[in-house]
């Protein structure tokens, strides 16, 4: 495939506070990525630099093999939407669409139109005027329709109610589908855009913890449920990410592509499997790169992990 982002040895500081931690990765044309992380593990800061809105403190960045600053064959190509976007106090959303419009020579006026329709957006009412959930409206209408060969969603619908990302969500997929380019979602749904994205960037405390396929990510660990003693004999001398009790049933998540051995010796032992969820999976893997403990105060064992 064909790289359209190479990032090398980036490192951004903000005073005593180190945002990126010299992170390398590629970022291939016609895929969805996810990235994901907790807050303030630097996933804006890193979209920032790769749209020239935010500057390196050391390493390189080239986006369609050129350096993106002040370089406008790199960045009418690039669209970075982002939940804090700013617009012009007087500016109406029919406003905004039509400055999109001039901006990106790929933008679609059709699919701005019938998205407004479907998210009931009020396009002439100024923009300071809309609710929460119509501005996130105005933002992921301007990343759908611009069809930029890299769009970036920086969370910019979280301010959707559930339906209306389902929307978002569904369109999306038909869009990239007819046009295909590279979409980069940065997310805190990961369960919601579990089924979106193509593959995977775990950011954390400013380092890459994570890039891998999302098929790939979910055969990564397992779970097994079960009596508490056949479940730590079972699971002695593997990677445990995480361990529940309740009484005498215990669960625990273990790190590794099971064999079929392996299971069979899961069934043998009366014990079951339950799926990992990739939200619940990058949620233990940060928490052991953070240094957190495997075992659990004894707790329900069916909580999902938020």
């Amino acid at each position: 495939m064909t790289t359209v982002i190479e990032v090398s040895n980036l490192t951004k500081r903000y005073h005593d506070k180190l945002a990126l931690d010299h992170v390398s990765l590629s970022i291939e044309a016609d895929t969805i990525y996810g990235l994901l992380g907790r807050n303030g593990a630097g996933k804006t800061t890193l979209m920032s630099i790769l749209t020239a809105q935010n500057f390196a403190t050391s390493g390189d960045v080239r986006v369609f093999g050129e350096t993106p600053y002040e370089n406008a064959h790199v960045l009418n190509r690039v669209c970075f939407v982002r939940e804090s976007q700013k617009y012009p106090d007087d500016a109406a959303a029919v406003h905004a669409f039509g400055a999109a419009r001039l901006f990106f020579p790929n933008w679609s006026q059709e699919l701005a139109d019938d998205l407004a329709a479907q998210f009931q957006l009020p396009l002439k009412r100024r923009i300071k005027k809309l609710s929460r959930g119509q501005l996130s409206a105005v933002g992921v209408i301007i990343g759908l329709a611009s069809r930029a060969e890299i769009t970036f969603f920086d969370e910019p619908y979280l301010g959707l109610d559930a339906v209306a990302r389902q929307i978002f969500y569904d369109r999306l997929i038909a869009d990239y589908a007819e046009h295909p380019r590279t979409i980069i979602l940065s997310s805190h749904l990961i369960d919601e855009v579990a089924n979106l994205i193509e593959r995977v960037i775990v950011i954390d405390d400013g380092r890459i913890l994570l890039d891998e396929e999302t098929d790939a990510v979910r055969d990564r660990a397992s779970t097994v449920v079960g009596d508490a003693a056949a479940v730590d004999d079972w699971a002695e001398g593997r990677e445990v990410l995480h361990r529940e009790a309740l009484g005498r049933v215990a669960s625990v998540t273990v790190l590794g592509k099971l064999t079929d051995a392996d299971r069979a010796a899961v069934i043998d032992a009366g014990l079951d499997l339950a799926p990992v969820s990739l939200q619940q999976l990058i949620v233990r893997l940060t928490q052991r790169e953070q240094g957190g403990s495997a075992a659990a105060p004894a707790e329900t064992l069916s909580k999902e992990v938020r």
